[in-house]
């Protein structure tokens, strides 16, 4: 009996498995909204300097004559580059002469200017505060916003390390309580930081945390499986989905993994709808963390994966778990009906149906193989890198960012559900090349329409990440099919890491902004295009059998390049 068959006996989609989907899925959403909880309580509010005319009341009953403020600004504050007041710049004496009859903007020079050196005075119609506004993250220090999202995502790149190789050693169950502990902590901390320094310190302890929510729900780790070389004396990698996922059967790991995968649609949601509530950013730092203290009491329900239990021989409380799903399942009989030789029978049949794993020189030094993983990687580099980078500086599309959240999260949802009709319809490589090429074009397109054009821009944004998510969805499933069994989860592992390492990069471009306005964008257009045109480099995998072992893979392109050569016209793509 394999251990599938016994997961079946115990219900692999029972009451059990119901229950801990939406257990998850719940903490999913409060999740996906640190993740993009700085487009609200990072957003840059209308400023410009403090000047004792408008904001000194000593000084400004001082003023000549009954000056309104209007005109106590236009002697103050020389005009921006958007013909309001200019953000960064102030006069360093009034300059009465703009006030009269026949006066222009140009009487008056630049030397007659100032940096803000007494600080800066900032609109709060729309936000109450923001850190930008409460350590005035703007002007010279405008790149530290940027900084600090990817100081922030810099952090779920370390946790995905640190939390897998704790998750195979301790469990997941433990280590996914103790993570949402770590997001409830640091993030009410961060709430009450008092410097910027010690509020990146505290997002990125909480994004070493969701590395491990993420990571513990449904994502990539290391499993320790006895004698195949993996573990703490190994460095085989393999795709472990923890709860849902370890506790269904193949044909329902489909259905969990798209609800789950949905968790993070509706957190976008979640998020626009918190922020329009709680304008104040320590108050929605709380709202968005305290959630996470009642997900710590709530998971000591979780069960625990019975394989991962087996597997790292603690065969009398795997044993028990499997005995508590069956209850809960309404299955006793069968649970009562489990022994210690069955179970041990089912984990012989595991252990001996796994194969040797293979290193990462394989994937890159093989024939064949190279080149996939290459295309492969830098399509997985492009999503992390284009998304972030857009997802996170809404506030620069000059629409309503609440109704952009929302649109977002609608969006993702579509995408992601689009994507599966057209996988079958179309394929895989045709689906990959297009959806990154079309997000593309949609950016730099973007960059090419007039700022007052703001329906415009926010419409092609939203078709760009759309089509973003499509590229997510294809590569992630694509990836999958085009790597040996032994060599499979290595390359998604590796992608993956390209996609965490492309998220970090991805708020910095931003920085290119003060050399042109269009230069951000030109970027972020320009990687998915030219990653989605390599992508036709990449076989077809559309109603292929998957390959077990490299071998396979060659053999594969063997009959390709037969059959091609047999047709009317030849692909020259033996290469694959």
């Amino acid at each position: 009996m394999a251990f599938s068959e016994l997961l079946d006996r115990v219900g692999s989609l029972g009451r059990l498995q119901v229950l801990q989907a939406v257990a998850l899925a719940v903490p999913l959403m409060w999740l996906t909204t640190q993740n993009v909880l700085e487009n609200f309580s990072a957003a840059v509010p209308a400023h410009r300097c403090w000047v004792p005319l408008l904001d000194n009341g000593t000084a400004q009953a001082s003023a000549p004559g009954a000056l309104g403020p209007d005109a106590l600004l236009a002697v103050s504050i020389p005009p921006g580059p958007r013909h309001g007041p200019h953000p960064c710049r102030r006069f360093r004496r009034p300059q009465w002469q703009l006030l009269a009859p026949n006066a222009t903007a140009t009487n008056w020079s630049e030397a007659a200017t100032e940096p803000c050196v007494d600080g800066w005075v900032y609109d709060r119609s729309t936000f109450t505060s923001t850190i930008v506004a409460q350590w005035d993250l703007v002007c010279d220090s405008q790149a530290l916003k940027p900084m600090a999202q990817s100081i922030f995502l810099a952090g779920v790149l370390v946790g995905a390390a640190v939390t897998g190789q704790a998750s195979d050693r301790f469990g997941r169950r433990l280590v996914l309580t103790w993570s949402y502990l770590q997001m409830a902590v640091w993030g009410t901390a961060t709430a009450f930081a008092p410097t910027f320094p010690l509020y990146c310190l505290f997002r990125f302890l909480g994004a070493l945390a969701i590395a491990g929510v993420m990571m513990n729900t449904a994502t990539l780790r290391r499993c320790p499986w006895p004698g195949r070389g993996e573990g703490p004396e190994g460095s085989g990698v393999t795709l472990r989905l923890l709860a849902v996922m370890e506790w269904t059967s193949t044909r329902a790991r489909v259905l969990a993994m798209t609800f789950n995968s949905l968790g993070y649609s509706f957190g976008m949601v979640l998020m626009a709808a918190v922020a329009y509530g709680v304008r104040d950013w320590a108050l929605l730092q709380l709202a968005v963390s305290v959630p996470f203290f009642l997900c710590f009491v709530y998971s000591w329900w979780l069960v625990e994966s019975a394989r991962w239990l087996l597997i790292t021989g603690r065969l009398e409380r795997g044993l028990r778990e499997l005995q508590r799903v069956a209850a809960i399942n309404g299955k006793s009989a069968a649970g009562d009906a489990l022994t210690m030789e069955v179970v041990l029978s089912a984990m012989q049949e595991e252990l001996s149906a796994s194969r040797a794993p293979a290193s990462l020189g394989n994937l890159l030094c093989t024939p064949g193989l190279g080149l996939r993983t290459g295309v492969s990687t830098l399509c997985w580099f492009a999503f992390g890198f284009t998304f972030f980078g857009l997802a996170l500086d809404l506030q620069a599309l000059d629409s309503n960012i609440f109704l952009l959240q929302v649109l977002i999260g609608v969006v993702d949802m579509a995408a992601k559900l689009g994507t599966l009709l057209l996988l079958s319809c179309v394929g895989r490589r045709p689906t990959q090349a297009a959806s990154l090429v079309l997000a593309g074009l949609c950016i730099l397109a973007n960059a090419l329409v007039p700022r007052e054009m703001r329906p415009l821009r926010s419409a092609l944004a939203l078709l760009g990440l759309g089509w973003i998510g499509v590229a997510f969805t294809c590569v992630s499933i694509y990836t999958g099919e085009l790597f040996p069994t032994v060599l499979r989860m290595t390359a998604v592992g590796l992608g993956q890491m390209s996609a965490r390492g492309g998220a970090i990069l991805g708020p910095l471009v931003r920085l290119l902004g003060v050399h042109h306005p269009s230069l951000p964008l030109l970027v972020y257009g320009a990687v998915p295009v030219l990653s989605g045109l390599t992508a036709l480099l990449l076989p077809e995998t559309q109603n292929l059998p998957l390959p077990d072992t490299i071998q396979d893979v060659q053999n594969q392109s063997v009959k390709k390049a037969t059959h091609g050569a047999r047709g009317p016209s030849v692909l020259k793509s033996t290469q694959f």
